[in-house]
């Protein structure tokens, strides 16, 4: 027995030392970038490329570090199907199949198009156009996911291509034969795989639909952690394994595996357990891309790699942007699109390698493709945090012009509407919020005009009637044309946070009296906003929370007045301790829960009767207001101070409930002194 511990003591894991090492050195540079505030990714490229091969040489590559780095893809592409289902892939199916081919395409034809002004050869021109096509899955998905905007329409088109990308560049590798001249059979080749591909999308269906839900609910029953997390790793596996037998990548299978188990209603549980091991092994795959870059070969041919990743990004982004337009979506859609997906992906690497064993590219020219992909990847996560901001700034100017040209065959409202407005409501943006803020301002009459940037959006709701106009908020000569100045409230319903401090600042640049509420996702955002001179910031994640709060003390029978008084407690502790100006924030904010309305039916027992407004005292002691008279059937509004209350007059009186109930006691009290007096003459 002591000589079988001691033999397994000198056992080694060969790779064990640079699975030791990449970990060590992530941990001391991505600690160094997260203090710079720059992005975990770039940490891990900075690892590879510094302490790489072609560096330092600490950390080597090799086969099994390669092996981890695929296990880093499948992870990711299996968490993604996981948080999307087979409903939400039919339903982006046209941007599959139409928008990946667009973009595919038209990257190929212009990238061989400048092969050939260059002088490339034909062939080769083509194949290049097959490896720029490509984009980053790992990087753009990893990314898209952690800032949350995977259900927003550019997280949608940017899946979508990415998945007709990682189905092409299977038929991509069995055309590299044809251009380099070694080809025997590949039309026949091309229909096998074709067939194979209907085969694996028949499989995942009667997964998902019978077999994964009934085996994960057995699974469940054994109330077995450990027996879950082995079976979800099995599928995923299992069904990667399956579709790179039959020529497709593994990375596609993993995503086709997390389909299966999304149709379950144990898809977020999986993705709790998963997400660990997928931090781990996408680690290894940034680091091992990082390895293959040569920063010496970079230092002897900066300018041309600079230019050739400049030519790059310009020709996708331009491709990007034409293929978005053409699936109908807004031009700054498209913008933000470019900015997200122009960088040249991972599968690129396998097929440049295939390019080289038929000899379509030279030695020389694979250190160039690695160089320039390397460094987009790189520019990626930047290009990511800031594609909105930059869009809006790009539609802002002359350019986005270029979509307003497709307005001026809309119906058109009456001009003099927007003349007249006064006291008005002004709505930015027309999503989920801003059409509800249009229907409640509708139905109560209240005049209102409507700002947005998305020409679609600005057609529907002309063809409704919608007195909308087409422009960016943060212009002044939109705010000047929509009358601000005259307008009593603003409501900024968008998403983009940047923007909306834009559009904050510009309104308060122009006009200090109008009300302007902003929706924001949290409440630290809701800080930055009434700093940029918001009247009102709404945390979406914060109310929420109190609308749960307040529904759970619902159900227990506790009373509304305890819940408001709970309520008001959780708004001023939290909102206290991130609000610098905290007071201006509470002396704007107006809580309609406590405020109530009462009916005072004047007769000659009222102290009110046969008097002006201005001659009621009680009413200003108890700080309420009239809000009109119902006089002989009608509703009587435009009242003043010089305003005579009639007997028969039924008053509407508002203000806040506990103002109301002490303005009632000392009402009975008085009509009930009148009435005696009465009583006594």
């Amino acid at each position: 027995m002591l000589n079988l511990i001691l033999l397994a003591g000198d056992v080694q894991i060969p790779f064990l030392n640079q699975i030791v090492i990449i970990l060590g050195l992530s941990i001391l540079v991505i600690y160094l970038f997260q203090r710079l505030n720059l992005p975990a990714i770039l940490g891990f490229l900075a690892t590879g490329m510094i302490f790489g091969p072609h560096a330092i040489g600490l950390a080597r590559a090799g086969e099994e570090i390669e092996i981890l780095s695929e296990i880093g893809v499948v992870l990711l592409l299996f968490i993604i199907g996981l948080e999307f289902s087979i409903k939400s892939l039919m339903s982006i199916k046209r941007i599959v199949l139409l928008g990946g081919a667009l973009q595919v395409g038209l990257t190929i034809i212009g990238t061989t198009g400048i092969g050939l002004l260059l002088g490339v050869e034909a062939n080769a021109a083509v194949f290049m156009g097959f490896l720029f096509a490509l984009s980053s899955t790992a990087i753009v998905l990893k990314m898209v996911q952690e800032k949350g905007l995977m259900k927003t329409p550019q997280g949608r088109i940017s899946l979508g291509i990415l998945i007709f990308q990682d189905i092409i560049v299977v038929p991509m590798m069995l055309l590299t034969p044809i251009l380099s001249g070694n080809a025997d059979n590949v039309a026949l080749d091309l229909a096998i795989l074709a067939v194979k591909f209907v085969i694996v999308i028949l499989m995942v269906y009667f997964l998902a639909r019978y077999l994964v839900p009934r085996l994960l609910h057995e699974i469940a029953r054994t109330r077995s952690r450990e027996l879950f997390l082995i079976t979800i790793i099995v599928i995923c596996f299992a069904v990667a394994y399956v579709t790179s037998l039959m020529g497709l990548s593994l990375a596609l299978g993993a995503f086709m595996a997390g389909l299966c188990i999304s149709e379950s209603e144990y898809s977020h549980q999986a993705t709790g357990l998963i997400i660990p091991f997928r931090e781990i092994f996408t680690s290894f795959f940034f680091v091992s891309i990082g390895m293959l870059f040569d920063l010496s070969f970079l230092v002897d041919h900066f300018f041309i790699i600079l230019g050739m990743a400049v030519g790059v990004f310009v020709l996708k982004f331009l491709v990007l942007v034409a293929s978005v337009r053409a699936l109908r979506y807004p031009l700054k859609t498209g913008f933000v699109v470019g900015f997200t997906m122009f960088q040249v992906g991972e599968f690129a690497f396998i097929l440049a390698t295939v390019g080289i064993n038929n000899g379509l590219i030279a030695d020389e020219m694979y250190q160039y493709f690695l160089a320039v992909s390397i460094i987009t990847m790189a520019a990626t996560p930047f290009t990511i945090a800031f594609a909105d901001k930059i869009a809006g700034k790009i539609m802002a100017s002359p350019v986005g012009r270029l979509e307003v040209d497709n307005l001026s065959e809309l119906p058109q409202y009456d001009d003099t509407y927007i003349e007249k407005l006064k006291s008005h409501l002004i709505v930015v943006g027309y999503g989920v919020n801003g059409k509800a803020t249009a229907i409640t301002a509708r139905e109560a009459g209240i005049p209102y005009v409507i700002v947005d940037m998305n020409a679609d959006s600005v057609r529907e709701a002309r063809q409704k009637g919608e007195p909308i106009m087409y422009g960016d908020a943060s212009n002044d000569h939109i705010l000047e044309q929509i009358h601000v100045h005259k307008a009593r409230v603003a409501v900024v319903a968008i998403s983009d946070h940047d923007g909306a401090i834009g559009i904050v600042s510009a309104m308060r640049s122009i006009c200090q009296t109008v009300h302007i509420i902003v929706r924001c996702a949290t409440i630290a955002q809701s800080e930055e906003l009434l700093q940029a001179g918001a009247s009102e910031a709404v945390s979406e994640k914060f109310e929420t929370s109190v609308e749960v709060f307040a529904r759970t003390l619902n159900q227990f029978l506790v009373s509304n007045v305890e819940i408001d008084k709970y309520i008001n407690i959780i708004r001023d502790q939290t909102y206290h301790g991130v609000h610098s100006n905290y007071h201006v924030y509470k002396r704007n904010a107006i809580d309609f829960h406590d405020i109530g309305t009462v009916s005072l039916e004047l007769d000659k027992a009222c102290p009110f009767s046969e008097k002006h407004l201005c001659d009621a005292p009680m009413l200003q002691e108890h700080r309420l207001r009239v809000s009109g008279i119902v006089r002989n059937g009608k509703y009587i509004t435009d009242i003043d101070g010089d305003t005579m209350m009639q007997k028969g007059d039924l008053v509407i009186v508002f203000g806040r409930k506990t103002d109301l109930e002490n303005f009632n006691e000392v009402w009975e009290e008085r009509t009930a002194e009148k009435m005696q007096e009465g009583a006594a003459a």
